[in-house]
């Protein structure tokens, strides 16, 4: 009785003559005439690991993720097509790992839903507008005892007028408190704009970012103390590598989520609060 085949059985062969990744770079670089300082110049990846990859040796490389991001770059700096070669590293190591699921093309909405805020905005103003218009009531009621005598010369009016400079509200003005900028006020960014802005706090990580028409506007790996910003009429759209590292601000406020280290995130941001809704 035939039990099948096991699952060796199903794996694609690797034709034998193929050439390693590395020393199909390797001949690309001298064949461009460049060398390995040059390369390490060009894609920021440090000599000693450009030195390994030609080797065939991924083990410097930081894991699968930074590996594909070496590649890439390598590739292009050569002048070589990378996506073969990212598809041969795939098949040689065990395959491409599961991605982040992300909401279908880049959807407005952010990919993780987060459960809706108390509105203290519209709170807090209409606190302000109720003590603002209880204060003004009593101002112009006192200034309506102005028929009495005797009152106005130990009223408050006189005092601030007797004391230029130190101009105090009684009663209940006095602690009236002053406006308190909300905590989803968005300051440093234009309004009619999507801005993003990433610092890579420490180590390092590879960054996509995507218009909303599809334009790219960067691919590439950050090292730890860089700074991008990226801004799109509309929306923008990223995938971060190794998520875990980096400080994320959108539209002037910081994003607070607790990405992790080595983590693949796919995010999309608009105009706005980014935590609205």
């Amino acid at each position: 009785m035939s039990i099948g085949n096991s699952p060796e059985d199903d794996r694609p062969s690797v034709p034998e003559d193929r050439p390693s990744i590395g020393r199909v770079l390797q001949q690309a670089r001298i064949a461009s005439g460049l060398t390995v300082d040059e390369i390490s110049a060009t894609t920021r990846v440090r000599v000693p690991i450009v030195q390994a990859i030609e080797q065939d040796d991924f083990t410097r490389s930081g894991g699968d993720v930074y590996a594909r991001g070496h590649i890439r770059m390598i590739a292009g700096a050569v002048g070589l097509d990378p996506a073969p070669l990212v598809g041969q590293y795939d098949s040689e190591h065990g395959g491409r790992p599961v991605p982040t699921p992300a909401a279908p093309m880049f959807e407005a909405e952010r990919i993780r839903p987060e459960p809706r805020r108390p509105n203290w905005t519209a709170a807090m103003v209409a606190a302000i507008v109720a003590v603002v218009g209880f204060v003004g009531f009593t101002l112009f009621s006192g200034g309506d005892d102005s028929g009495g005598k005797g009152q106005i010369a130990k009223g408050p009016q006189a005092e601030r007028s007797t004391t230029p400079g130190k101009a105090e509200p009684t009663g209940r003005a006095t602690d009236a408190p002053g406006p308190v900028p909300s905590d989803s006020a968005i300051a440093a960014a234009p309004a009619d704009k999507v801005t993003v802005k990433l610092t890579v706090v420490k180590d390092k990580s590879w960054i996509s970012a995507k218009a909303a028409n599809g334009r790219k506007i960067f691919d590439g790996t950050l090292a730890e103390g860089d700074t991008r910003t990226f801004q799109d009429d509309r929306r923008i759209n990223l995938v971060l590598g190794n998520a875990g590292v980096i400080e994320l601000y959108v539209n002037g406020k910081k994003i607070d989520d607790e990405f992790k280290q080595g983590q693949v995130e796919r995010l999309s941001y608009t105009k706005g609060d980014p935590e609205a809704g």
